[in-house]
């Protein structure tokens, strides 16, 4: 049993050694994913898809608290129908998959399979809005998506992944912009609140903007590596889209305007960022809020009389505040403590013989290892709190990272040093010129991640090419 229990910490190689390896290691290892016979698809098993369960209710519920409703639309998009606004198919062509035969009948028409859903939506809303009565429209959908990627990674870039898609109608371009902000808003709350990863909120580039829009919204999160990842994005689209669908409206003064448009989305590529901003050589970190299981009670000695019962006793009480799992299988407890590790689970509680005359049990922490002895008549009290300080330890931990692993750069020598030799955000200033940005791309391997809504300049000149500047960018290497 020894050799099995040693084993399951070498499974996982040491991120220091290679971290994709560790990444692919630790979302295998812990049963999140399986690889499909679908090349570039994976299979989210049960563990895997109940963090996205959690991910889901917590943002559903933010949603329609905000006055959204959810709406599903089909799967599958005229090819004439995606072809409507010209810098949205150009964007997405790449990556489209295509319908050609119904059975074995050839299809008059192909039938691209839904890579983003605001042509649908825009069909839609062009049948069902007539007057400004019908405004804002606020519609979401949790759905998958297909978009044919060349190289993939289970949750950070797969062909067919599981998100949600907000698209909103407005009466104005100001109501459009306070949607967009609200959501990106609400997206950052999330991240920070429950899942304990601090991001940057920020606008992208002209650029890196989404195809067909004309302004993106991001949060950007630092991994462990250092290297960003885009934890979600909220699009102003104005009135391109709904003026080549023609959704209009006939407004209070008897005049036909055209809607303002917005789209937002978050995806299963979070639970890759969760993995990569808390996870260890042991495997999952998890932030208790999404966790499946949070609390993990262990019986020791077990074949002594009265320890089970014990620990189902404290089990049937935990599981009425939380989400509680007991162990009672015939494995030893170094095997349990190993297993639970791997997979994340905030707290373990131990209980013995010796326990049981105390009247206590041992509280493991996940998040740092910290064992503490606590009386079982405050466990209802003391483990939403530890739960709660969890939580705020994570981000803490994951803050302080991201400020260690962010320079600034003043010049471009400065740039090229930082970014070819410190991994992270590099803070740097920019004209705005594409030239400059592309520039800065090939010679230093960075993209732009975001310009900060707090734009505090830490220079007057771009750092590419000298000229003013008004603009802060983070720069880096990005998932």
């Amino acid at each position: 049993m020894a050799k099995q229990e040693k084993r399951l910490v070498e499974d996982i190689t040491p991120m220091e050694q290679d971290f994709a390896a560790w990444y692919t290691d630790v979302v295998k290892k812990t049963d999140l994913i399986d690889y499909s016979s679908v090349k570039g698809c994976m299979i989210i098993r049960p563990y895997g898809y109940a963090i996205w369960e959690n991910i889901q209710h917590i943002l559903d519920t933010m949603f329609k608290e905000t006055g959204h409703q959810n709406v599903m639309m089909p799967m599958f998009i005229p090819e004439s129908l995606l072809n409507k606004e010209k810098d949205h198919v150009e964007g997405f062509a790449p990556e489209v998959a295509w319908v050609t035969h119904g059975g074995s009948e050839k299809l008059t028409e192909r039938l691209c399979v839904r890579p983003t859903s605001e042509t649908l939506f825009c069909e839609h809303y062009a049948n069902v809005i007539r007057s400004y009565r019908d405004l804002p429209k606020l519609y979401n959908q949790w759905c998958s998506v297909v978009r044919w990627e060349k190289t993939t990674r289970p949750f950070l870039r797969s062909r067919e992944f599981l998100w949600q898609e907000g698209h909103t109608m407005h009466a104005t371009a100001e109501e459009a912009m306070e949607e967009t902000l609200r959501m990106l808003n609400i997206y950052a709350e999330f991240c920070e609140k429950y899942l304990a990863i601090p991001v940057v909120k920020g606008r992208k580039t002209d650029k890196e903007k989404f195809a067909g829009a004309e302004a993106t919204y991001t949060i950007e999160a630092l991994m462990h590596d250092g290297k960003a990842l885009q934890a979600g994005t909220s699009h102003n689209f104005g009135d391109g889209f709904a003026k080549a669908f023609d959704v209009n409206y006939l407004d209070k003064d008897n005049k036909l305007k055209f809607c303002h448009q917005t789209s937002w989305g978050m995806s299963t590529r979070i639970i890759g960022g969760i993995i990569m901003t808390h996870g260890d050589n042991s495997g999952l970190v998890l932030p208790p809020a999404i966790a499946p299981t949070q609390v993990m009670v262990i019986p020791i000695a077990q074949h002594k009389e009265g320890v089970i019962e014990k620990a189902e006793e404290i089990h049937n009480r935990l599981k009425k505040i939380v989400r509680c799992g007991i162990d009672t299988s015939d494995q030893s407890p170094g095997w349990k403590f190993a297993e639970y590790e791997m997979r994340g689970v905030p707290l373990r509680l131990e209980i013995g013989p010796r326990d049981i005359e105390n009247n206590s049990c041992v509280m493991a922490r996940r998040d740092n290892g910290e064992k503490i002895v606590v009386n079982l008549d405050e466990l209802e009290k003391i483990v939403p709190e530890m739960l709660a300080d969890i939580t705020k330890s994570l981000y803490e931990k994951a803050l302080s990272h991201r400020e260690e692993m962010t320079c600034d750069a003043h010049n471009m020598d400065e740039l090229k040093e930082t970014s070819a030799t410190k991994p992270g955000f590099i803070r740097a200033m920019w004209c705005g010129e594409l030239d400059c940005e592309l520039k800065l791309k090939e010679d230093c391997d960075i993209t732009s991640r975001c310009m900060p809504l707090e734009n505090n300049a830490i220079d007057d000149k771009c750092v590419c090419c000298g000229k003013p500047a008004t603009k802060l960018v983070y720069w880096g290497k990005a998932y």
